[in-house]
């Protein structure tokens, strides 16, 4: 029993490593590069617009948080690497360009997302030559979408520090954007406690399925 546990986990960590860690690593950089492209090459001069998952792994969210979730058997898998340094003030128009280089993070999951879906039309189209081991990468693949419109929509959570909040930030009445930037210290503790409790799935939910589907019916699945 704690054999066939053990290698479903291990089974699980194979196949959802690499979109894993790219979907999380992607993630960054493409922060890091928007912000690079509009003024600011803090994250370039340290290093961090590399695809190297290396570069950007988190203690916790890279590895602890997925191994838990993993070992507990969780329905869901999450994570994320570690942020890209971005300074504000060498940005050519601050406000417009916080928005885009916020915004960048979850495109680039979608992106992704939809990366993983044509592979997936692909896999149905010419998997037979796989054989066996087709199941595997139907399994990485689909991870590979899941995660990535999770990632993406989860992050566009308009609550600080999450991209999202970021992007509210720039647009709202500075009265209000006083009030997120006293908000921002706890929004991580506030989103995970909506996380927990059920709130927060009722809306990533819908949204999730909505891009999901599109992207699956673009490639020619019919849902």
């Amino acid at each position: 029993m704690i054999d066939t546990a053990l290698s479903e986990i291990i089974q699980k960590i194979a196949a959802y490593a690499i979109p894993f860690l790219f979907a999380i690593t992607l993630h960054e950089v493409a922060h890091g590069w928007a912000a690079s492209r509009l003024g600011d090459s803090t994250a370039k001069m340290l290093g961090r617009l590399t695809i190297n998952p290396i570069k950007h792994v988190d203690p916790v969210g890279t590895i602890l948080m997925p191994a838990i979730l993993l070992i507990m058997k969780s329905p869901f898998l999450f994570g994320w690497a570690k942020p890209v340094p971005i300074n504000p003030r060498n940005l050519r128009n601050p406000s417009r360009d916080m928005i885009i280089v916020a915004a960048a993070g979850p495109a680039a999951n979608f992106v992704m997302a939809f990366f993983w879906a044509v592979m997936l039309r692909l896999l149905d189209s010419f998997g037979g030559a796989l054989g066996s081991s087709a199941n595997f990468f139907v399994q990485m693949i689909e991870f590979g979408i899941i995660f990535n419109v999770l990632l993406g929509v989860f992050n566009l959570v308009p609550i600080p520090p999450l991209d999202g909040g970021r992007v509210l930030r720039q647009v709202v009445p500075p009265q209000l954007g006083g009030i997120l930037d006293r908000i921002e210290p706890y929004g991580f503790i506030i989103v995970i406690a909506l996380a927990v409790l059920g709130p927060l799935w009722m809306i990533i939910r819908p949204v999730m399925r909505f891009i999901t589907t599109g992207m699956l019916s673009i490639v020619g699945f019919q849902g």
